[in-house]
């Protein structure tokens, strides 16, 4: 008897711009013991993927070298609480530009109701990023202002919703004035165009900010030092503009500031499960209450994975870009 194969996304020898990526037929996966089988109908598609595709982001121990890090199908094998036919979408450790992904049954989460299945595929890595930091690492809280870099990233559309939701105040910077009003039509308070105007005058008009959340790295670090109140909190998720800092620590020890961050992907599936589950408690009614929608940009076919990443890099879209499987 054959084994069951798949058609999957691979990138040509192990690194390369888009063009590297290609379709592959390799074997579909076989669960492990509280694993999951999911049929894919959309993955989203991410930076760090772009970074994975550069060689630069290589996949944790044990997960599969194929891109992607969210989907969103149905449940073609059960395990834990799931059965056969659920709609379902998944947080992974890669593998998810493919026809089936082989998943931990406690990273997986119901799809909100009211969502189709492409809206799905565009949650997991996002709003698991962007909860861990906002509300974990920068302990954000009803009342206070958040800095948000990066506005219309899959990332700050996200971010700004999710802040909003749990009653802080918002203000995005934008490389443009057209993506400061698209920042400020998903509700931030304030959105600057950053190459016209600065953010730490802005911050400063409403009374400096208690949390930033910084995607872009050294190149704004000392303006969002001088923006911060005291006892604020930076939270770093990415370094886009330089990830070495030059630290005034001084200034930070007479703010109390705390310089923290993190990654999602390294961490252990036990920690996995637990944000799993905090997110169903408190964002996935936000979603269900219309407190938080999802933008999809743009969406691709699976063949065309390598178009789907130059669009991602040309930097022009709002919100995510996902890819559809047949």
């Amino acid at each position: 008897m054959s084994t069951p194969t798949m058609t999957a996304i691979a990138i040509r020898d192990g690194k390369g711009d888009a063009d590297a990526l290609y379709a592959v037929e390799q074997p579909r996966p076989q669960p492990a013991q509280g694993q999951v089988l999911i049929r894919v109908r959309a993955a989203g598609v991410n930076r760090p993927d772009l970074l994975q595709r550069a060689g630069h982001y290589p996949p944790p121990p044990g997960a599969p070298d194929t891109l992607g890090l969210e989907v969103a199908g149905e449940v073609v094998q059960a395990a834990g609480r799931w059965q056969v036919g659920d709609r379902v979408c998944a947080l992974l450790g890669g593998g998810g530009y493919a026809e089936y992904v082989a998943v931990d049954a406690r990273h997986v989460l119901p799809v909100p109701a009211g969502l189709d299945l492409i809206e799905a595929a565009a949650l997991p890595e996002t709003v698991f990023t962007a909860y861990a930091n906002l509300f974990e690492h920068g302990r954000l809280v009803a009342g206070e202002w958040l800095l948000l870099h990066g506005a219309t990233s899959g990332i700050g559309v996200t971010a700004i919703q999710l802040a909003k939701a749990a009653g802080a105040q918002v203000l995005a910077t934008a490389r443009s004035a057209e993506k400061a009003a698209q920042a400020r039509a998903l509700g931030a308070d304030v959105a600057i165009d950053s190459t016209t105007e600065s953010f730490v005058d802005a911050a400063k008009r409403h009374g400096g900010v208690d949390v930033a959340l910084d995607m872009v790295g050294a190149a704004v670090f000392a303006d969002t030092l001088e923006a911060l109140n005291p006892r604020g909190r930076i939270v770093y998720i990415a370094a886009q503009a330089g990830a070495t800092l030059q630290v005034p620590i001084a200034a930070v020890m007479r703010k109390q500031a705390v310089l923290t961050g993190s990654t999602l992907r390294p961490r252990d599936a036990d920690e996995k499960a637990r944000l799993a589950a905090e997110i169903e408690r408190v964002v996935w009614p936000w979603i269900e209450q219309g407190k938080v929608r999802v933008l999809i940009d743009k969406r691709f076919p699976l063949a065309n994975a390598a178009q789907a990443h130059r669009h991602l890099e040309a930097g022009a879209h709002l919100g995510k870009v996902v890819l559809e499987i047949e």
